[in-house]
């Protein structure tokens, strides 16, 4: 039985999309874009071309999906992930580009979403915050409207709040979290998700009680608007669907909040 406060609840279901490299596309893009509400795009800095962009451009509006632009340093040998010290005003020019480059796609550009190693140095550094919230910030103005940042951090939360720009928390459906509420490193046991079953009781345990469970069995408090699934994991599309459809039958509404 339902009450009427569950059924009103919903959350935004986001996936790092348009990651290819080479040309060659990392994940099932048609079957992801068919059960989320909103996508970040990788804008070429770690993955992605004009002809990657443009596909998920043309994807989001038949899915009725948000756009969101995926920035990151400029590493396409380690797919974004490995760790970059630039000065700030070089990192605002390089997630400058990326953003130009989704917009020159057609992209109506809803969020950012910086990826990999720039997401948690800009979590945590207040210099990479700020010149991440720049580039979001000359993108704003060129809209005429503030452009939330997506993202965990409080380094990036501030910067994002000093510039008067919505700042969303998201949570990982399919990472691992330490019990401080960090994710686990990549590469540590537990750093990964891959059942469907338990990814899905995840995501409908974070809407109701607003908890995730840590690899210690701990219960780590999460206030996410937001919950990302990666689309580059083997298990990505069997997940998204089971996702999907555990919020479909506790009557959560999938829809963006931007």
């Amino acid at each position: 039985m339902h009450t009427s406060t569950a059924d009103a609840a919903s959350v935004d279901l986001n996936a790092d999309l348009g990651e290819s490299v080479d040309g060659v596309a990392t994940a099932d893009d048609e079957a992801m874009f068919a059960v989320i509400s909103s996508a970040s795009i990788a804008a070429g800095g770690h993955a992605g071309d004009d002809t990657s962009m443009r596909f998920a451009v043309e994807r989001a509006a038949r899915h009725g999906v948000a756009i969101g632009a995926h920035p990151s340093y400029p590493d396409r040998v380690g797919f974004g992930r490995a760790a970059m010290r630039l000065a700030p005003a070089d990192l605002t020019a390089v997630v400058s580009a990326q953003l130009g480059a989704l917009v020159g796609a057609g992209a109506d550009i809803r969020y950012v979403k910086p990826h990999g190693a720039l997401y948690h140095a800009a979590g945590a550094d207040p210099d990479q915050a700020r010149a991440l919230v720049r580039a979001v910030l000359d993108l704003s103005d060129s809209v005429g409207r503030a452009v939330p940042v997506l993202a965990l951090g409080d380094a990036l939360a501030d910067a994002s709040a000093a510039a008067g720009l919505p700042f969303v928390r998201e949570a990982f459906l399919d990472r691992g979290y330490m019990s401080d509420g960090t994710l686990v490193p990549r590469g540590m046991p537990g750093d990964l998700l891959h059942d469907p079953a338990t990814v899905a009781e995840r995501a409908v345990r974070l809407v109701r009680d607003g908890v995730v469970e840590a690899i210690d069995g701990t219960l780590v408090v999460v206030a996410a608007a937001s919950l990302c699934l990666h689309g580059d994991t083997p298990e990505a599309v069997a997940m998204a669907r089971a996702v999907r459809a555990a919020l479909d039958t506790e009557r959560i509404g999938v829809r963006p909040p931007w």
